[in-house]
């Protein structure tokens, strides 16, 4: 049998520049905010000539889309892996797990943590990258639609209570992702707790 052919150098050089440039992006939108991120600046960062950016992306629009896709696609399968891992728990079991795994990521990456509360709705977001928040969102609300088929959440719509629990989720994850709070900091649980009571049916 023939062992595969290894790829060239030049597509391996070429394919470290993405990633370089897409890095580079996803730290300037979340600290000095997509519109004052220039393409200078996107290609200073990573360490190339500005006219590089053009061999790889279209536009400093089109770095936006790629960095927010990859951030919307990897907290999906956030959802997913534990909807299958943890199958059978209680919503407030699988949204605990969910929250700290946004925490961890908070303390390791920041920016990745930042672009995926990115606000779906600013300019320069496609309907791909929108069809993306869209996936993650319907997952966390399927979560939580399960706890209220069990009676666990209160009456109202899913994606009501999706959108408060996650309002509370972000502002804890920001501290971590601020480095005010480590990932393992007493009041994340208080937060995690607090989120839970916000969607979460009271007993009369």
């Amino acid at each position: 049998m023939t062992p595969p052919i290894p790829p060239t150098p030049r597509k391996r050089d070429g394919e470290a520049t993405r990633q370089k440039l897409l890095r580079a992006a996803l730290d300037l939108y979340t600290t000095v905010g997509f519109r004052g991120t220039t393409t200078p600046a996107i290609a200073a960062r990573a360490g190339v000539a500005e006219g590089t950016i053009y061999r790889h992306f279209t536009s400093k629009e089109h770095l936006l889309n790629e960095v927010y896709r990859g951030a919307q696609k990897w907290a999906t399968g956030i959802i997913k892996e534990i909807e299958e891992q943890a199958h059978g728990a209680r919503a407030s079991e699988r949204l605990q797990r969910v929250a700290r795994r946004f925490f961890e990521a908070a303390e390791r990456d920041p920016a990745a943590l930042r672009m995926l509360l990115y606000n779906a709705s600013e300019k320069g977001l496609d309907d791909k990258s929108r069809e993306g928040a869209r996936e993650f969102r319907e997952g966390l609300q399927q979560m939580v639609a399960s706890g209220k088929s069990d009676g666990l959440v209160r009456p109202g719509p899913a994606d009501l209570w999706a959108s408060a629990w996650l309002s509370l989720i972000a502002f804890a994850a920001e501290k971590v992702a601020s480095r005010e709070w480590s990932a393992d900091h007493p009041h994340l649980q208080l937060l995690v707790d607090s989120a839970w009571d916000a969607v979460s049916a009271k007993p009369a």
